[in-house]
């Protein structure tokens, strides 16, 4: 049976929270892929929530706040969140990250010096810190991240989660369902254990 394919994007809270819940709660091992949620939002004509400045936006902070000490996560938002955190070279670098073997380690620290110390993900040497700290060849990252082909990989993962339908971050992919919510992981759990029975 192909592996659940956990999609995310450094932005989101949610994601964050499912990244360091789902290798524990899969009884598989996961495929992890970054994409750009900015790009798949504006394609799919969603405007996030994270966007959208009021009482709402305000009551969802505080919901993430109470969601990451329950998990006991560090949750500092970054100066001008989202934006801060839609780092195209974050994601790029993920994938560079993953031809080293190192994929999920630098987007745990990624999401941990984002989300969990709010520090600037756009910023190069904030990138290159997180990768040299699980030992990447920092090197390698900088040269691959201007590859043609890393660039085009990102933004195919981007447009086919579209066109498959994705409208949020994290989604967990099990065969043709889609999961999407830090609180559907449990489901997706759920629906991967009974496809392999």
């Amino acid at each position: 049976m192909t592996a659940p394919l956990f999609l995310y994007e450094f932005s989101s809270p949610y994601a964050y929270f499912s990244a360091h819940r789902i290798n524990g709660l899969m009884p598989m091992p996961v495929r992890w892929q970054p994409i750009l949620f900015g790009a798949l939002a504006q394609s799919i004509g969603k405007v996030p929530w994270s966007l959208q400045l009021g009482a709402e936006r305000d009551r969802r902070m505080r919901d993430c706040e109470e969601r990451a000490a329950a998990l006991g996560l560090p949750l500092t938002w970054p100066r001008d969140w989202p934006l801060g955190t839609y780092s195209v070279l974050a994601a790029r670098a993920a994938l560079a990250a993953g031809e080293q073997g190192l994929l999920r380690e630098f987007s745990l620290e990624a999401f941990r010096v984002g989300l969990g110390l709010g520090q600037d993900l756009t910023d190069p040497e904030v990138v290159w810190d997180a990768a040299r700290a699980v030992g990447a060849d920092v090197d390698a990252l900088a040269a691959a991240v201007e590859r043609p082909d890393l660039k085009a990989a990102l933004r195919d993962a981007t447009e086919t989660a579209a066109r498959r339908g994705v409208t949020g971050v994290p989604t967990v992919e099990v065969g043709a369902e889609r999961f999407w919510g830090d609180d559907r992981l449990e489901d997706a759990a759920r629906a991967l254990g009974a496809s392999a029975d």
